[in-house]
């Protein structure tokens, strides 16, 4: 079977250059949107050019020229959103609606991969104030895409190991301790840390693959479902050395928000909704969904333990 070729929108982002590098890996005929208006941004350009020499397709494009939009989308086969949904760097999840309106007006996208990679928002439903707004916003731009029957992938992704095994599960760091750590709680809480690489690999595996048109792909490695203090003992072992250790009730974790920068108080509640609540793992993936570590036993991916080796 001859395989889809793929346009990138945010392929110079922290996810976005890895689904790119995924591309070319698997062999698709990769394009990658960029804005023309990209300035001095001398990183930006250099890695696009890199790109360039790889194989990928550099096209210009903005989310305020529809045109340039619907040119870019005929190219392509499958189109994948990576633009980041994260406050603390710039929450641009509804842009999206105007992505969605250009692949309705080509009339020829056989997939579409939107920019989701954490927490299933479907499942966020009882999800606290201001943390919220990253999954209302998501499923708006879901009901967008289903109301206009655009065929689609969702991927779920949990954890970013970069954000939360660097840090041992601790808001605001990203490099471990070889002293002490914070436990959220109890720490027994479960959480999924997959490699960022490897969800990039599993995406672009995604997009051929009639098992996971029109559905939720869940990204469950067994060895990465581990709770904060296993990902804390996993650190130990490796420095051989025991941490200090010390918790935060969740009443004082929520108290503490108050007064908070509000792109702060989200991102915390993200961490309260992992930690003390369990939420990727609370629940069974129903028949509208499917685990990817299943789907492809081909990709050996990184565990949680080989991936915390690199702070060593």
């Amino acid at each position: 079977m001859e395989k889809s070729k793929v346009l990138i929108i945010g392929g110079t982002g922290y996810l976005g250059k890895r689904l790119v590098k995924a591309s070319l890996a698997e062999g698709h005929e990769t394009y990658i949107l960029h804005r023309a208006e990209i300035g001095v941004d001398i990183e930006k350009v250099q890695m696009l050019l890199s790109f360039k020499e790889q194989g990928a397709h550099l096209i210009s494009g903005s989310f305020t020229d529809h045109q340039s939009l619907v040119k870019a989308i005929k190219l392509v086969d499958v189109v994948i959103c990576a633009i980041s949904g994260v406050h603390i760097r710039s929450h641009q999840i509804l842009l999206q609606l105007k992505l969605i309106d250009a692949i309705k007006d080509a009339g020829n996208v056989k997939r579409f991969l939107p920019s989701e990679f954490g927490t299933d928002p479907a499942r966020m439903e009882d999800a606290l104030e201001p943390g919220r707004v990253t999954f209302d916003d998501k499923m708006i731009v879901r009901k967008a895409i289903e109301d206009a029957q655009i065929p689609f992938t969702y991927i779920s992704a949990n954890c970013f190991a970069g954000y939360f095994l660097g840090g041992l599960c601790q808001p605001g760091k990203i490099l471990p301790s070889r002293d002490s750590v914070v436990l959220l709680g109890d720490g027994n809480e479960k959480a999924i840390y997959v490699d960022e690489d490897d969800i990039a690999m599993y995406t672009i595996k995604t997009i051929d693959d009639p098992r996971t048109l029109n559905k939720t792909v869940y990204l469950r490695p067994p060895k990465n479902i581990l709770s904060q203090r296993e990902v804390v003992e996993t650190w130990e072992k490796l420095i051989g050395k025991e941490l200090q250790k010390s918790s935060i009730p969740k009443e004082q974790f929520l108290a503490s928000l108050k007064g908070l920068e509000y792109a702060e108080q989200v991102g915390l509640l993200h961490y309260y909704h992992v930690c003390y609540e369990g939420c990727l793992t609370n629940f069974e993936i129903g028949n509208d969904a499917i685990e990817a570590s299943k789907l492809y036993p081909e990709i050996k991916y990184t565990t949680a333990e080989e991936y915390m080796k690199r702070y060593l």
